[in-house]
């Protein structure tokens, strides 16, 4: 990359190139770049109006990129979109709560459910969700837990699946999902090892595949699947 960072997100665009974006070294960082695995080559982009890290960033089924929250000094609510196609970044609604180490997921319809994350130094159990033809918020049903440092997943049944993370004070092995059709979180078997920072992949057979993250001390290197099929 141009500029070193940490933090960041990477968005694959229609196209095919990789949009990077903000992230932090000492400072937060407001600039983007294109990876283009065509030339194996690196240009900057347009940048966005506010540094931020620990944020998220969904492809729209418009093509634009929405970022949403993260930190800059302080929690941040604001959202940004970004234009393939001219390079340049504008702001659209803000969410109705800051928050940072939150997910964000692309639904079936095309709005972003933003889920839980931190803000103020207190997990948050809230969720919003964004509508690309409006660009606003609107708050929906709570989760069961408060979370941050979780994952989330959209299953092929449209539910989005959201899994361990950490509370005020302890890592979480809980596990819920959110119908949108009804606006209810559902309580889902727990894992079987509290964990954050892991990663999770919906598989081809519809299974989800939940890794590593830490538990405490010491890091994992455990793996844990999913069966939707069984209730």
């Amino acid at each position: 990359m141009r500029t070193a960072r940490s933090y960041h997100t990477a968005s694959i665009l229609a196209n095919g190139a990789v949009l990077i974006a903000g992230g932090a070294t000492t400072d937060p960082i407001e600039t983007s770049e294109l990876y283009d695995p065509s030339t194996r080559l690196w240009i900057m982009t347009g940048s966005m109006k506010h540094a931020r890290h620990h944020h998220t960033a969904s492809v729209l089924q418009n093509e634009k990129v929405l970022v949403v929250g993260g930190f800059n000094d302080d929690d941040v609510s604001t959202a940004e979109l970004y234009e393939p196609l001219t390079g340049l970044w504008t702001m659209t609604g803000s969410m109705k709560d800051a928050r940072q180490m939150h997910t964000a997921s692309v639904l079936a319809n095309g709005k972003v459910l933003v889920a839980g994350g931190r803000s103020n130094n207190v997990a948050l159990r809230s969720a919003e969700l964004y509508n690309p033809s409006t660009g606003s918020w609107t708050m929906v049903s709570s989760m069961k837990d408060v979370r941050y440092s979780h994952t989330a997943s959209v299953l092929t049944d449209g539910k989005v699946l959201v899994v361990g993370g950490t509370s005020d004070n302890d890592f979480l092995s809980s596990v819920e999902s959110y119908d949108s059709s009804t606006d209810l979180w559902t309580r889902i078997a727990n894992l079987n090892v509290k964990r954050r920072w892991h990663t999770i992949s919906v598989l081809t057979n519809e299974k989800v595949l939940v890794v590593g993250g830490s538990g405490g001390s010491p890091f994992l290197n455990s793996a844990e699947l999913y069966d939707s099929s069984i209730k």
